[in-house]
């Protein structure tokens, strides 16, 4: 049992280490811009829009932001979350 435990926990830290997903109410400018799919403009946009409004509470109130669209939310989907 312990064993199984064990390689869980280790398998989940892989996972998490490639797969990271970022967080766009706390990520940095360069952290956006790393992101598939986010250029230096979108991530400025990104740290603007949250600086004004707040942390965003979905992805989907990327929609509200300059440069953003249903599709472009729907390519990002699995690389970004709002954590609020």
């Amino acid at each position: 049992m312990l064993k199984n435990i064990l390689l869980f926990n280790a398998l989940m830290l892989v996972s998490v280490s490639v797969f990271a997903i970022t967080d766009i109410n706390t990520a940095s400018y360069e952290e956006l811009k790393s992101v598939k799919g986010i250029g230096s403009k979108k991530a400025q946009a990104i740290i603007e829009y949250r600086n004004i409004h707040g942390k965003f509470h979905n992805l989907q109130e990327l929609d509200n932001v300059k440069g953003f669209s249903s599709n472009t939310i729907n390519k990002l989907s699995g690389q970004v979350e709002a954590i609020y």
